[in-house]
């Protein structure tokens, strides 16, 4: 096994998972199989109880974990399937080293970080490390292992200390460190600095790791004489010094990284069993890039939300998005709305915001409702879906979305004024969504309905059926603890709203789609978690394609796009979609 662990010093936020995430890509692209830890220094046990505006959205992986928004980004690059214990977090190991306590595992000794809390981080990643991520049951040759945080938190010097260790155990030619920097350029001079590199490296050397690669992110290319100065002040060669400039599209990352020969270097480093030709695999991502680059034809989409000044808070909404863009052709233009902006009582103290929110609304091509909680904001999402509704505008409801189009229809079609989901209104005399059963009111952390969940579907004229490809169930992610009122269902089914997707028992409406209208489509369910770079998400295609009038053609077409739009077959691929030539989506099951 070999490990490549992925520190950051100067600031946070500064693209570790991106770069983490790229070079699992190339190595994956050699044919070795790859696995990816991300360990987040909080103590939190996970990041199920975060605000988006705290670390981004939350990622919920099949088996129900709610996980740092970087593991997404391992899943789409590297297209795998995590599980909970992927992200490590300091809440998780004390909290096995206090049960072991508990039990007698340490019975007469003093239990200390040195050596019970750094012995259970390295136990926890070497047992981690093998677990298969492929679905072949093929025990993984390299982790890459992302440390959260800068160099020098308090809160990550017991993982340091513990990767200190683990570099001796698991020997030199197993372990490598990649240290990502910051070189900042001030307006004032447009000098490229070092400083803050050479001192992040300095406390990262102090700390007992060298490390063997630097990543150097800067909005221009490097040059010569600033690479030759962080290689004599940070104890490397010039060739380990690497430029990770700011690119047109993160598809270029693994390129760049590939260019700057980062394969060579780990080949001879860690002593990688692989064949160093060009790879096929990169070659699709150098298409995916030039594809992006080159799009003209835009389609817009309003994304109506409460987090939407923080764009991480959508992270796996966009992606999904631009991944459905990609597939047909267009240049994606999101059109961020705060809901609240919506509502009337906005217009009375703020009528410029409300106008410019309303003229992004109606200028937009289709409409978005993410998920979300809470009430804040819930009424102007509701009217955001009644514009969308009336005006025969493309709409997708995700989660959230879903149960406020549900609550939309019953008031303004159905004529049940005070319609609401209980999580708003505890006592509304039509509770369109309710609490399930097995929520737990006493306690927020994991006890929402998680993971993976197997959709039936219950009608073969259903659009987002023939959108999965005609399959008779689709597994997708949850993440909620409300859900439809069954005992309404017939109301809506009489005036056109169709539940066309229910869960294995039926007890659960999934899906629900709107008789007469280009597309209106609400998912109980999260697809953007599950949608890849070459397999976009079939709801999300749904919309950019209704968005840009292409969904009936592509419909009559078998669900398959035309020759322009898709991929080329000139790059074969050792991954799980080996022909891409024509963009079909298969069944996400």
């Amino acid at each position: 096994m070999k490990y490549i662990l992925v520190t950051g010093g100067v600031i946070s936020g500064i693209g570790k998972g991106i770069i983490a995430s790229s070079l699992g890509t190339i190595l994956k692209s050699c044919g070795l199989h790859v696995t990816a830890i991300k360990i987040d220094p909080y103590i939190n046990i996970d990041a199920g109880t975060f605000s988006p505006y705290e670390h981004g959205e939350v990622f919920v992986l099949d088996d129900g974990g709610e996980v740092d928004l970087d593991l997404g980004n391992y899943e789409r690059f590297l297209d795998i399937r995590l599980t909970r214990d992927n992200n490590l977090t300091t809440g998780k190991i004390y909290q096995s080293v206090i049960n072991k306590e508990r039990k007698g595992d340490y019975l007469g000794k003093t239990v200390q970080v040195v050596p019970h809390i750094t012995d259970a981080i390295q136990e926890w990643v070497r047992k981690q490390a093998r677990v298969s991520v492929d679905g072949d049951s093929a025990e993984p040759q390299v982790c890459v292992i992302e440390l959260g945080g800068t160099v020098g938190d308090i809160e990550s010097m017991p993982f340091i200390e513990a990767f200190r260790q683990f570099q001796f155990k698991v020997k030199r030619e197993n372990f490598c460190n990649i240290h990502v920097s910051l070189i900042p350029q001030p307006n004032t001079t447009g000098e490229q600095k070092t400083k803050p590199t050479q001192n992040s490296v300095r406390e990262l050397r102090g700390l007992g790791l060298s490390p063997d690669l630097i990543m150097c992110r800067c909005s221009t290319p490097l040059e010569t004489a600033v690479k030759e100065k962080i290689s004599m002040f940070c104890h490397v060669e010039p060739s380990q010094v690497i430029c990770v400039r700011d690119v047109s599209s993160v598809y270029r990352v693994p390129l760049l990284l590939e260019e700057q020969g980062v394969m060579n270097f780990f080949c001879q480093r860690l002593n990688l069993p692989v064949d160093v030709k060009p790879r096929k695999m990169l070659s699709k991502w150098k298409e995916m890039a030039d594809r992006s680059d080159r799009l003209l034809e835009r389609v817009s989409i309003a994304l109506v939300g409460k987090y939407t000044k923080l764009s991480d808070a959508y992270t796996s909404v966009i992606k999904a998005l631009e991944h459905s863009a990609l597939a047909i052709n267009h240049k994606l233009e999101v059109k961020y709305i705060d809901s609240e902006d919506l509502e009337p009582s906005t217009q009375q103290v703020e009528p410029v915001k409300y106008h410019e929110a309303w003229q992004k609304l109606c200028s937009a091509q289709g409409v978005l409702v993410p998920g979300g909680f809470g009430v804040r904001g819930t009424e102007g999402k509701i009217l955001a879906i009644n514009w969308a509704r009336k005006q025969n505008k493309p709409f997708l409801g995700v989660c959230l979305g879903m149960q406020l189009a549900v609550c939309e229809f019953a008031r303004n079609v159905l004529g049940w004024e005070d319609a609401n989901s209980t999580e708003f209104n505890p006592e509304p005399q039509h509770p369109v969504v309710i609490d399930m059963p097995e929520h737990n009111s006493g306690q927020l952390g994991g006890t929402m309905r998680l993971g993976q969940r197997r959709t039936i579907f219950n009608s073969t004229s259903s659009v987002l059926r023939k959108l999965y490809g005609g399959v008779e169930y689709v597994d997708e992610r949850h993440r909620h603890r409300f859900e439809v009122n069954r005992e309404l269902k017939h109301h809506f089914e009489k005036k056109g709203f169709q539940f066309v997707g229910q869960d294995v028992k039926g007890e659960r409406m999934e899906v629900i789609e709107l008789d007469d209208h280009c597309y209106f489509v609400g998912v109980q369910y999260h697809p953007e978690f599950t949608s890849r770079p070459i397999k976009p998400s079939p709801p999300y295609l749904g919309l950019l394609l209704a968005a840009a009038g292409k969904l009936q053609s592509y419909l009559n077409k078998g669900c398959r796009l035309s020759p322009r739009d898709t991929y080329s077959d000139h790059s074969s691929s050792n991954s799980s979609d080996e022909d891409i030539s024509e963009l079909k989506n298969p069944p996400l099951s």
